[in-house]
């Protein structure tokens, strides 16, 4: 059977936001049940440290690597996986993550650009991040408490995604993975040699690819 004609059906509400927190048990074991499990890339690896190439081909092999990475993200116990963590140089990136109030959202998002937000809206959480790609290691990192990415669907269609709390968290991690940022950019030297030393003291509970 063709991957397009087991691939689910992506709604959105009336103002264009995709609906992820419908059936969510049900389409993440699908996706994953299809999928195979690659190990994960880490801080290091070429493929994290640039921009990644826009999805413009919208077919059976982007719904199987979009089935892989759910079913990488579950190996890796993880709540958002962008394509380069598992060293694929496209802009796509699934979660399955909730936000502060426990609700569950999964889905997956091409081409994603975060949408500026208004100084009013601009409310900082600075929680604690970590990151499959450096495994073991968190940080405190202030981000938006807010956040609303627009991008495509695996069909192509115009969608846009907004969370909250942890799950805006998510948004923004994974959207800066697919423009070459991952978030110990994002923090002093010093803490940044911190959470460089957190990994290399400790050992990642999942398979990662080694930097030669």
């Amino acid at each position: 059977m063709a991957q397009q004609e087991t691939d689910e059906q992506v709604n959105v509400d009336e103002e264009g936001f995709l609906i992820d927190t419908e059936d969510c048990e049900a389409r993440e074991t699908a996706h994953r049940e299809r999928g195979t499990s690659r190990p994960i890339t880490v801080v290091g690896n070429p493929v994290l440290h640039k921009e990644c190439k826009d999805v413009t081909e919208f077919g059976d092999e982007l719904a199987a690597l979009i089935d892989d990475m759910f079913a990488s993200q579950r190996t890796a116990e993880g709540v958002g996986l962008a394509a380069n963590q598992i060293g694929v140089d496209l802009k796509v990136f699934v979660y399955d993550c909730p936000d502060d109030e426990g609700v569950r959202h999964v889905g997956a998002i091409c081409n994603p650009v975060l949408e500026e937000l208004p100084p009013e809206a601009r409310v900082l959480d600075d929680s604690g991040e970590g990151c499959l790609s450096v495994p073991t290691a968190y940080a405190k990192l202030a981000r938006p408490d807010y956040a609303v990415v627009r991008g495509q669907d695996a069909q192509g269609n115009p969608v846009r995604v907004r969370g909250t709390g942890y799950f805006a968290r998510c948004l923004q991690h994974e959207t800066d993975h697919l423009y070459g940022y991952l978030y110990i950019d994002r923090l002093s030297k010093r803490e940044r040699k911190d959470a460089l030393r957190q990994m290399a003291e400790n050992t990642p509970r999942y398979e990662v690819v080694p930097n030669d």
